[in-house]
């Protein structure tokens, strides 16, 4: 069927079909490192919606990443960075190893990095001429702070999430708060919600040339 077609295509097209959440992660993670064996660079992130984000911008920007032979593999969580390193060795030094983490992963790839004897990374330009970058605080808020709270609330409105959005806003816990940490968490108190925005957010950052720098710099050198 062709529902099933998609869902085996990509990471976005599963999301608007009827699989999401772990059971995405799974699949893309296991289609991801199907294509690591002719691949000429693999880029390791934390989770579904980096993979996503990535490969919106990508498209964004005129690339094919499939034909370039790049991959994305979604490890599920950064401590599990250390182990895909040790698993990517035997590829070479013919393949090039690049990442994303969030500022409180950080740490974990660095360790992670020197286990597996790609780099002692000792700060964060060191991370970077090895081609891992660091979202500060996470790529969801990298995105936020790149259109703006405005655009992101019109975002919103056109999902049709506005009013999900405005009936969150009005819980007690986060009544009051600044917009944009309102946004960041009505974002990642739905792993759907979360990975669907993925794309929405890259695609409007994208079109405005306004592409966080830690995504923008990972694809530079991939």
């Amino acid at each position: 069927m062709a529902t099933t077609r998609q869902a085996d295509d990509s990471p976005a097209e599963a999301l608007d079909g009827h699989l999401g959440g772990n059971a995405a992660s799974i699949r893309a993670t296991a289609r991801a490192l199907a294509k690591v064996e002719s691949a000429v660079a693999v880029v390791l992130v934390e989770g579904i919606s980096d993979q996503i984000a990535l490969e919106t911008a990508a498209v964004g920007r005129g690339r094919d990443l499939e034909a370039e032979r790049v991959v994305i593999v979604p490890i599920g969580g950064a401590h599990a960075i250390g182990h895909f390193l040790t698993r990517l060795a035997p590829l070479g030094p013919g393949v090039r190893l690049a990442g994303l983490c969030d500022v409180r992963e950080e740490a974990l790839f660095r360790r992670g990095l020197e286990a597996a004897l790609v780099g002692s990374p000792r700060a964060r330009s060191d991370m970077e001429r090895l081609g891992f970058y660091v979202c500060v605080k996470d790529l969801e808020e990298e995105l936020l702070r790149a259109l703006g709270a405005a655009r992101v609330e019109a975002l919103y409105d056109s999902q049709g999430d506005l009013r999900s959005f405005r009936s969150f806003q009005s819980q007690p816990a986060w009544r009051g708060r600044e917009p944009e940490a309102q946004m960041w968490r009505f974002l990642r108190s739905n792993s759907r919600r979360n990975q669907r925005y993925a794309r929405l957010l890259v695609e409007a950052a994208v079109a405005r040339d306004s592409l966080p720098r830690p995504l923008d710099a990972l694809l530079t050198v991939v």
